[in-house]
């Protein structure tokens, strides 16, 4: 009998969060209420595992974040994927914030997920792989149905799955 699999992994798109943040940018550029404001959206570094936003205050970090979050979402990007735990550092009259991307079920994380599935379909064989989770079983409803049951799940760190086979 043929067992079927996926991965279930936590990370993002660099070329899709690439475009999110160049369209943020232009709307920041764009918009009235940043006119004459420190306002400013980059990569925190050259690898492009996070973001440095830049403002006034923090009214305008707030206001540069739901602008992520909206373009996130337009994309289809889960807007868990932001770190948002580090504080802002304020210096020169001006609001720093860095924000890096989650990457990677830490197996904490990986023990909750593998647990609901053992829970809820005792049949499906979840294993931990260092920062990824496979997923078997001998019928595709039963992965199809986990899957389901995870994108329902309000975990704080995002999900995806790869390798469906």
């Amino acid at each position: 009998m043929p067992n079927f699999s996926f991965d279930i992994v936590s990370d993002y798109d660099k070329a899709e969060m690439n475009n999110v943040v160049e369209q943020s940018k232009k709307e920041i550029s764009s918009r009235y209420d940043f006119k004459g404001t420190s306002a400013e959206l980059d990569w925190l570094n050259s690898d492009k595992t996070g973001l440095k936003i830049i403002g006034d205050s923090d009214y305008q970090i707030d206001a540069i974040l739901d602008i992520i979050r909206k373009k996130l979402a337009t994309r289809g990007l889960s807007q868990k994927v932001l770190d948002l735990t580090k504080e802002p550092t304020i210096t020169n009259l001006k609001t720093t914030k860095e924000v890096t991307f989650k990457k990677g079920i830490s197996s904490e994380n990986a023990k909750k997920v593998t647990a609901l599935i053992r829970d809820t379909y005792p049949k499906v064989k979840p294993q931990i792989q260092g920062e990824e989770i496979r997923v078997t079983s001998a019928k595709k409803d039963e992965l199809q149905a986990v899957m389901t049951l995870l994108r329902e799940a309000n975990f704080d760190f995002p999900l995806d799955f790869t390798n469906f086979r």
